[in-house]
């Protein structure tokens, strides 16, 4: 069972095997499978449907259209796929803009594979929902002592923050921004990550997609804490578009910028990836809001502070 080779088609599902110890199974890879390193060499079957270097609008135009032709935002490579011979593709139903959909690997594998292939499709909405995907690839390629090794070493790491925050009494609220043209506040699994690391998320739901907001609804809310989180966004290239969020009215006047708490993390390598990660970015988090009781190493590459 465990010599199936396979296709990943998702960030998170590429670090989810090699965290299981699958990584010499991998025969391809979406264009944004970066992690470990060494999945770089592999093939790439996906490609985006939108040029590198958009402005975050522009990006959020580029793919409101897409989606709204019924086409996808990324391009399967059928011919490589082809030629790979998977027996298991590894795609999600979560997110049409985080990943290649399943219809779109449905229709590329339908008729067209010399061989049946199967489809696994990875659908987190929460922290409980990525541990569980853990669990079904772990199963799906018959390696449940590895799975379970994983998830253990990972709760436990969760386990550690929880009991070190178990007594304290106030929790500082926080705006996640996942983007900056138009402004959206970070949903899904964060707002469970927040209060994880002894925060209170505000306007997004544990579990629930990402909101789109209004300005007025943050100045409103007034964080005491702004983490800035682009989806598939770097540090340095969410820095490039900062200016974005500086220059909105009333900015300077948020709890969060008088009392110099403005932080810019790697969204792209830590929070829009439900796989293994998502420990570390708790871990993050925990730095962030809790400076004093945790420092697990990620300042200056997970996240910097941002000081005006």
């Amino acid at each position: 069972m465990s010599a199936q080779k396979i296709v990943s088609l998702l960030p998170a599902a590429t670090e989810i095997i090699c965290a299981l110890g699958l990584e010499e199974n991998l025969v391809g890879r979406s264009h944004e499978c970066d992690f470990p390193e060494s999945v770089r060499q592999l093939p790439v079957c996906t490609e985006a449907n939108f040029t590198d270097g958009m402005s975050s609008i522009d990006i959020d135009i580029k793919v409101k259209g897409i989606l709204a032709d019924a086409l996808s935002v990324y391009t399967v490579k059928r011919e490589q796929i082809k030629a790979l011979k998977p027996d298991v593709v590894i795609t999600q139903a979560q997110c049409e803009v985080c990943a290649v959909s399943l219809k779109d690997v449905e229709e590329a594998l339908e008729s067209y594979l010399d061989k049946q292939a199967r489809i696994i499709s990875l659908q987190p909405n929460s922290l409980d929902d990525i541990f569980k995907d853990i669990a079904t690839v772990a199963a799906a390629f018959n390696v449940p002592q590895a799975g379970a090794g994983l998830l253990e070493s990972l709760q436990e790491r969760v386990d550690i923050i929880k009991h070190k925050l178990k007594f304290i009494e106030s929790k500082p609220t926080v705006a996640c921004i996942e983007w900056l043209n138009p402004l959206m506040i970070s949903g899904n699994w964060v707002p469970g990550l927040v209060n994880i690391a002894g925060g209170t998320a505000l306007l997004a739901q544990d579990g629930k997609h990402s909101p789109y907001v209004q300005w007025e609804d943050i100045r409103l809310q007034d964080p005491e804490i702004i983490v800035v989180m682009p989806c598939g966004f770097s540090i340095e290239r969410t820095m490039k578009e900062i200016n974005l969020l500086l220059e909105l009215p009333g900015f300077t006047e948020l709890k969060a910028i008088k009392n110099d708490r403005l932080y810019i993390a790697d969204g792209n390598q830590y929070f829009n990836r439900p796989g293994p990660r998502i420990v570390d970015s708790i871990e993050i988090l925990a730095e962030i809001i809790r400076p004093k009781q945790f420092i697990f190493g990620y300042e200056g590459d997970g996240w910097i502070k941002f000081s005006l």
